[in-house]
């Protein structure tokens, strides 16, 4: 993405009768309320994000050298680690650098970027668990077939749909929120930037942006989430045909985890972005994007891959060869 694509949609500074911005940078106001806890909170994120970098790096690592997991389900995995690994970086840094140094500006420009790859890298990840679901679907419910549907061809194809599917339409969600007039007041009461506190910014009718958001959220949120209900609805009733009360128990440990992970991501999403503009703020909006943006990446490599008996005797193997 080029920045002077979005240098020609942004507002250009204008202090006269027009219509145009005067805004030229905006300040995050972050978790400026909480004026006591800003070390605290910096050592949270902190500890959040070396997490993340750790675990899902490890994942990606041993996915790669263990040659026991050279299967479909985690080179998806591997796909998701990466993926989580970039979601949070486009705002937990930023988050650190306004907590450690209480400069929370940022320059419109900036803005742009950030949201727009937060809205690419967001809806890679609603596709990518659409993706996943469906390949745990066709593990447990057609195991026959599984190897000749999800051959490597298949594998790569759905994962670069995920990850490209919504390049195209996210920057052109972020051209047209960045063209709407900014009216002097900078402030964005949210932690990053986000659609809902900014087209609160914006002077002048916005329906058409809230209309795009809803649009765009059914498509890239609630598509790819009911596909997902659907595949564990079938997942659920082929575990209870199992004659094993041992491996229903089991199958169904692991794939409540998942659907719980799931519907927290989705769930707190789609309230974000479907919600009308009247009804958002500052306190709930921050509290659902803390979800969908910290805590689910947070607990997606212990649900997704450590919990896994395959990738802890890989990751053990992997520390084992280090130590000797």
């Amino acid at each position: 993405m080029s920045s002077s694509l979005f240098s020609q949609m942004l507002p250009r500074d204008q202090t006269g009768d027009g219509n145009l911005s005067s805004v030229v940078e905006f300040v995050l106001l972050g978790f400026s309320d909480l004026p006591n806890f800003q070390g605290l909170l910096f050592g949270i994120f902190f500890l959040v994000y070396i997490f993340i970098l750790t675990g899902n790096g490890l994942i990606i690592i041993i996915t790669r050298v263990d040659s026991v997991l050279q299967t479909p389900i985690y080179f998806f995995l591997a796909n998701f680690s990466s993926l989580e690994i970039c979601y949070m970086s486009v705002t937990l840094p930023r988050i650190l650098v306004n907590l450690w140094t209480q400069d929370r500006s940022i320059s419109m420009l900036g803005c742009a970027t950030q949201m727009c790859f937060f809205l690419m890298l967001g809806a890679t990840e609603c596709f990518l668990l659409a993706v996943m679901a469906y390949n745990r679907y066709v593990a447990i419910c057609n195991p026959l077939h599984y190897p000749l549907v999800m051959n490597h061809k298949t594998c790569i194809q759905l994962a670069a749909g995920a990850w490209l599917s919504g390049i195209p339409v996210q920057i052109g969600q972020t051209c047209q929120v960045f063209s709407l007039p900014f009216c002097g007041f900078n402030q964005i009461n949210h932690f990053f930037c986000d659609i809902p506190p900014l087209i609160k910014l914006a002077c002048g009718d916005t329906s058409l942006n809230e209309m795009c958001v809803y649009v765009v959220a059914i498509l890239f949120a609630m598509i790819p989430f009911l596909h997902i209900l659907g595949s564990y609805v079938k997942i659920i009733s082929t575990i209870l045909k199992l004659p094993s009360a041992r491996g229903r128990s089991k199958t169904f440990s692991t794939c409540s985890s998942h659907l719980m992970v799931v519907l927290l991501f989705f769930v707190s999403a789609t309230i974000t972005y479907l919600r009308p503009k009247s009804s958002h703020s500052a306190g709930p909006d921050k509290l659902l994007s803390l979800f969908y943006t910290i805590v689910t990446p947070m607990f997606n490599p212990m649900i997704y891959s450590l919990r896994n008996k395959d990738v802890i005797a890989a990751l053990k193997k992997l520390l084992l060869k280090k130590t000797v």
